[in-house]
């Protein structure tokens, strides 16, 4: 499943955006967005892999906040607007539709968005018979080697992120965000129950509705991850 978004200010292309996506049954629409900084505000909080979105709206254009975006999802744009293709290009993204849009056309869109993504997950598997438990981040001019195994919990600080280790007394600190980190922690091991934190899951000892326990320490679960959460506690 690819999570997505869709992000138009006209009210009536939003929803129709939003009836084409509840349409392909290999994408999950997570949130719509009237403008680009509503965008931001979900992207800070949920794993997207790819946006619809318009080019001129108020404030900050799609262009602009696609080509402000570090690391972005597969991006594509829906637009009445034909002269900016060649533009957009230039910010790599997978297919540029202009309204009005034909759902056979959308599907088009959608389909190559998904041959991409499979691509990318594909490149970073690790060989069978040898998964990877660990990751590294850069502090100070070097790599600093983090197993997931050791891994309690993480705290987002602004332009830098805690780790809290069994092995260390005291957390680590990196100059990254939660948002680059997320990516590289296998599902199964790790839940994001906030906006800035993220947990192991084998190291929860409790849930409750607004929040949960790692044995002594209680952290709280914001109100766009209490549904993750939800499922997880279901499926144990």
């Amino acid at each position: 499943m690819l999570t997505c978004i869709a992000v138009d200010d006209e009210p009536l292309a939003l929803k129709l955006l939003e009836d084409n996506i509840s349409k392909v049954p290999f994408l999950e629409w997570k949130a719509s967005c009237r403008n680009a900084f509503e965008a931001m505000k979900v992207l800070q909080q949920t794993r997207i892999d790819l946006i619809f979105i318009d080019i001129q709206m108020p404030g900050l254009t799609g262009l602009q906040y696609i080509g402000s975006l570090k690391t972005k999802p597969l991006v594509i744009f829906v637009t009445a607007y034909k002269q900016y293709a060649l533009e957009s290009y230039d910010l790599d993204v997978v297919d540029y539709v202009v309204k009005p849009v034909s759902i056979e056309r959308f599907i088009k869109a959608c389909n190559r968005a998904k041959e991409l993504h499979e691509l990318k997950v594909t490149k970073h598997l690790p060989a069978v018979g040898h998964p990877v438990d660990y990751f590294f981040l850069n502090a100070d001019y070097s790599q600093v080697k983090i197993m997931f195994e050791d891994i309690i919990w993480m705290e987002g600080l602004r332009d830098y992120i805690k780790i809290h280790l069994k092995s260390s007394k005291n957390p680590l600190l990196f100059r990254t965000s939660l948002k680059v980190v997320e990516p590289e922690l296998p599902a199964f091991k790790f839940i994001r129950i906030h906006k800035s934190y993220i947990v192991a899951i084998h190291n929860i000892t409790s849930v409750r509705k607004n929040s949960l326990s790692i044995h002594d320490l209680e952290l709280p679960i914001g109100e766009t991850f209490r549904e993750a959460v939800a499922k997880l506690v279901r499926r144990s």
